[in-house]
């Protein structure tokens, strides 16, 4: 139960990250009141998750989920540069993710 938490959790980093996008500087209000709950579900289903995760292998995967996610979400939505230097470090990223959840 505790992966698909974090999971959820990093699901929600990526949902704060491009919410930050649209808040324009947090002078958008429904914008900013989406993206602070998001940051703060987010927190607090990565700290649910720590209940029985290692502090180490949880942040990581956290912050990789968001990573990852962000990278491609803003790839596909705001069209930003997909050079293959750039999908190859995420594909590294998303190796590290994957490889942590293999040795927990």
């Amino acid at each position: 139960m505790s992966w698909i938490i974090l999971f959820l959790a990093g699901l929600l980093e990526i949902g704060w990250a491009v919410g930050l996008k649209y808040t324009d500087g947090f002078r958008q209000f429904w914008p900013t009141l989406a993206t602070v709950t998001a940051m703060a579900l987010s927190v607090w289903l990565l700290g649910l998750s720590m209940r029985t995760l290692p502090l180490g292998t949880a942040y990581a995967i956290w912050t990789g989920i968001g990573t990852v996610g962000t990278v491609i979400f803003g790839i596909m939505v705001f069209g930003e540069p997909a050079s293959m230097a750039r999908i190859g470090c995420i594909a590294l990223i998303a190796a590290g993710i994957g490889g942590l959840k293999l040795v927990t």
